[in-house]
């Protein structure tokens, strides 16, 4: 699993630092840009045989809601979760969701 974060994001180092305490186990990677510019910081979830999500919108304040998307996320068959509601906000600053490949 890792969790990419938008370090060109304002806010985006103080997220991926508050993720990293919140997901201990999980990789977290910081990427120059995630191209979504206007709805900063941006996470990208990602890993072989999972769906990939993208959030938007967060901050530091968001690393509770993003430990709860990696149990649900890393539980779900394939990595579809699909009762978000555990997630709390996060579940609305979903931008996509792209199935596994297969």
């Amino acid at each position: 699993m890792e969790l990419v974060i938008c370090a060109g994001c304002p806010g985006g180092d103080a997220l991926a630092a508050a993720v990293e305490a919140a997901c201990p186990g999980v990789r977290v990677a910081r990427a120059p840009c995630l191209s979504v510019c206007g709805r900063p910081a941006t996470l990208a979830a990602q890993a072989p045989g999972l769906a990939t999500y993208v959030f938007a919108g967060l901050d530091a304040g968001d690393a509770p809601d993003v430990a709860a998307f990696v149990a649900a996320w890393g539980a779900a068959r394939d990595g579809w979760i699909e009762d978000a509601r555990p997630l709390g906000d996060l579940r609305l600053r979903l931008v996509t969701r792209v199935p596994a490949i297969r």
